[in-house]
Formats: C-alpha cells, structure tokens, sequence
C-alpha cells in the first residue's frame, strides 16, 4: 500500500537522501526506505515536505498542472505595502514569465515559531514584515524572486502547508505518517504501481525542544 509522510524540514537540510558534499540531507530525518520528496523545499527554506513511495501520488502533490495550493509564511525586509500585496494578487512579472496570481495577506508572526540556526539577519534600522502567500505553482525560488519583485526581500520562508496538510503538531524535523487522500483517477488502486507492504510508523522525534507553531493563525 503506498505511504505519504509529512515531515517539518528543517533550515538547511536538502529535500533528498543522498549528497556527495556532506550536507544534511532527508536521511538523517526519515528512516523509511524507498520514499521520496512530492516537489522541492530549498535547503534555506523551511516546513511542510511530503514524502512518498507512489510516483503518481507524488505527481499529483508537486506538478504545477494540477495546481494544489501552498501557503507559505514568509518574513520579508521592510513592511509590506497594499500596493505590493496587491501586485503579487495579480501576478508579478518574473524573467520567465508572469506568475499565477495568488492569495496574500499580511499576518503577525506566527505564535510558538521555533528559531532558525543560523538566525535571520537583524538590522534594528529596518524593520521586517510577515505575509501569508498561497500558490498554485511551483517556479524555482519562486516566492524569494516574487517578495524580490515587488521591492521586499523574503529573509525566512516557512511552507505551512499543502493543499489540506499543515505543519500543525510538527516541530522542526519531526514527521508523521498521514493516511492518503482520496483516490483519483490517477491514483486509484487498481492504477497505482505495485508497492511495497505497508508498515506502521511512530513519529520520530529529533531534539528540537519547541512546539511547532499554532493553527490560529493558519490559511
């Protein structure tokens, strides 16, 4: 029975198992054989991470073509504008080409957040601002070029969640097994490609003391 784990990436880990540079990667967090990231979290990027061992069902999370949402919490230099949310609401011009337009709101920081290692850059004569930001697609370093574009660079980005999944109870390399959503034509049973049987998980957890951030302030 395919599986899908959900898993609270760290800054800093790369979003796969292997490297050949000494970095951390996915490994030293999930001890499941034979799965693999639904789509990227770049390694300065923080949150939700979906895992699978069903390649249908990680087409169906990562392809842009089908459009499942994403919330990220992004902390940006400087406090944004109406006039910059309302950019990115309608799509901001990027080297290849326009994005979607997406859903964005100003947010206060979110309650419980863990601290990044390395800290975000301070500089007490600019202030920093938190947007929530959902998105339909999926464009290299998309919303570090788009905060970018509209005059207020990301310094922290946290992905909240995937479609219906949220950090919600994750802290900082913690994962969870979920049960898998509903069957799709793609994903039906009778289309999936055989896999391996299906073995119970507890989470594990690694020594990150704080409590992953509160849903009161979700999408």
């Amino acid at each position: 029975m395919p599986r899908l784990i959900l898993l609270n990436k760290p800054y800093g880990v790369l979003p796969q198992f292997t490297d050949d540079q000494g970095r951390r990667t996915l490994a030293e967090l999930v001890p499941v054989k034979g799965v693999y990231a639904a789509g990227r979290l770049d390694r300065d990027s923080e949150g939700l991470l979906a895992l699978s061992d069903d390649g249908r069902l990680i087409a169906r999370i990562a392809a842009p073509a089908n459009k499942m949402p994403k919330t990220y919490w992004v902390q940006v230099e400087g406090v944004p504008t109406d006039a910059a949310l309302e950019q990115l609401r309608r799509g901001v011009p990027l080297k290849d080409g326009p994005t979607l337009p997406a859903e964005v709101r100003r947010m206060e920081e979110p309650e419980a957040l863990w601290p990044r290692d390395p800290p975000v850059r301070y500089r007490a004569a600019i202030p920093t601002g938190w947007i929530a930001l959902t998105l339909r697609e999926g464009r290299n370093r998309q919303v570090r070029r788009m905060t970018a574009a509209v005059g207020f660079p990301t310094l922290r980005l946290i992905r909240w969640s995937i479609g219906d999944w949220t950090l919600d109870g994750l802290a900082p390399g913690q994962w969870r097994e979920v049960p898998l959503p509903p069957a799709t034509p793609a994903t039906r049973p009778d289309a999936a490609a055989p896999a391996g049987r299906h073995r119970s998980v507890t989470p594990r957890r690694t020594t990150a003391p704080r409590s992953a951030p509160s849903r009161s302030r979700s999408r």
